[in-house]
């Protein structure tokens, strides 16, 4: 880690070249779920480590081969050894989730075994509850707690207060780093009226530098969409906002981005019964200056993003397939990761989905071969790695999810 100082985190694209992205592999943490908590933990399977971490493998192997890459753990073990920091991270952490009788305990361990214990949980063996604190097993789809967003980082306002811990090491980490120099900004208790609301990352996509998109369902509230308003309002200039809204059911909708991503600088990746419905609402907000001046509602959300020229050609989850699009959506088959423009990963079992990328030109390249140096990405113009994810697809997420992206170079459009 002392290869990286002072990053200096800047986003303004879902495309633009990749510099810097943090990640988190799945570990112990997840073997905690059973029957009983999965639902608890916002599961609908449980997990195999071993599994997963194989097909992790070579997705993180191939990210190591386009951009640098910061691991949470890390950030988390750095800020731990400052004294201060880490009171001040136990006693909140202790408070939120009741547990202050384990604060003296925690105050004796170093920062390594703390950070351990924040993510995996304390384990004791001798209770009926085998985690007397309970680890984070959300936490390898790094996208849902924070996000960067221009120069600063967006600290979500999680859904369900299960996943509270992970957006308070977040800002605990953004505001104390020494590796990463940036402001983390909290919309909800920023400015939503009594901190009501919620805003999760997988929601909002940065289109392009003036064009915020943000999903409104499940996990982002209306309440947090007016909040990240009213935080593109205090930036000036002009702005725009569109809202796609999502259906509550099933579970594979929680997120904007399970149902649409950026693939290019004319190609998206967009599920077609939800993208392509007008049952679902798509509004534009337009924000010049500290002011709002116009509120329209839209079509859809590609007829949106056309008018203010940005016009992309779909290319459709499953091959826009009636039998294969839900099933692939349901394995995040519309979750697509951008590093470079026109140059994505994504799970490789959406065979329909990936024929569809091929058909448009994308050419398909296994990650395997990517993580080994095999095969260089830099020889195509567009391409898709296909990394195996029979079971990190079980999570309830893809390879946007499992990324948090800090820094983007710019994108000539």
């Amino acid at each position: 880690m002392d290869y990286f100082r002072c990053v200096k985190p800047c986003v303004e694209s879902e495309i633009g070249k990749l510099d810097y992205v943090i990640l988190h592999a799945p570990g112990e943490e997840i073997e905690h779920m059973t029957p009983e908590n999965a639902h608890k933990f916002l599961f609908s399977d449980i997990l195999n480590h071993r599994e997963a971490l194989e097909n992790y493998k070579d997705f993180e192997g191939s990210l190591k081969k386009v951009t640098n890459v910061l691991y949470f753990k890390d950030l988390l073990v750095d800020i731990l050894k400052n004294k201060d920091v880490k009171e001040s991270l136990i006693a909140s952490i202790c408070a939120r989730e009741n547990l202050q009788y384990l604060k003296e305990l925690f105050l004796d361990f170093d920062a390594e075994k703390l950070a351990t214990a924040f993510i995996e949980g304390y384990d004791n063996k001798s209770l009926k509850e085998r985690y007397i604190f309970p680890p984070i097993p959300n936490l390898f789809f790094m996208r849902d707690a924070a996000l960067t967003m221009y120069n600063n980082v967006i600290i979500s306002k999680m859904a369900t207060d299960v996943r509270d811990r992970e957006t308070m090491i977040w800002n605990a980490i953004f505001n104390n780093s020494s590796i990463i120099d940036v402001e983390a900004v909290d919309p909800i208790n920023r400015y939503s009226k009594n901190g009501i609301g919620s805003i999760e990352g997988g929601d909002v996509e940065i289109a392009r530098h003036d064009i915020i998109l943000s999903g409104c369902g499940a996990r982002t509230s209306k309440e947090g969409v007016q909040a990240l308003l009213d935080h593109l309002r205090s930036l000036g200039g002009v702005r725009h906002l569109i809202t796609q809204e999502l259906p509550l059911e099933p579970e594979s909708f929680i997120h904007l981005d399970m149902v649409f991503t950026f693939l290019d600088r004319d190609r998206c990746m967009a599920y077609k019964p939800v993208i392509m419905n007008d049952d679902f609402k798509t509004v534009h907000y337009e924000v010049k200056g500290h002011e709002y001046t116009k509120i329209t509602e839209e079509t859809n959300l590609i007829e949106a993003l056309g008018k203010l020229g940005m016009n992309l050609e779909p290319i459709f989850c499953g091959g826009g397939d009636e039998y294969f699009g839900p099933r692939e959506q349901w394995h995040s088959g519309a979750n697509f990761f951008a590093f470079a423009p026109g140059k994505v990963l994504g799970y490789a079992r959406n065979y329909n989905t990936i024929e569809a990328l091929n058909q448009n030109g994308f050419e398909v390249l296994k990650a395997a071969d990517v993580a080994s140096g095999k095969v260089s990405v830099d020889d195509y113009k567009r391409c898709v790695v296909a990394f195996e994810g029979n079971e990190l697809s079980r999570g309830g997420g893809g390879a946007r999810c499992m990324t948090m992206p800090l820094k983007r170079q710019p994108v000539q459009w």
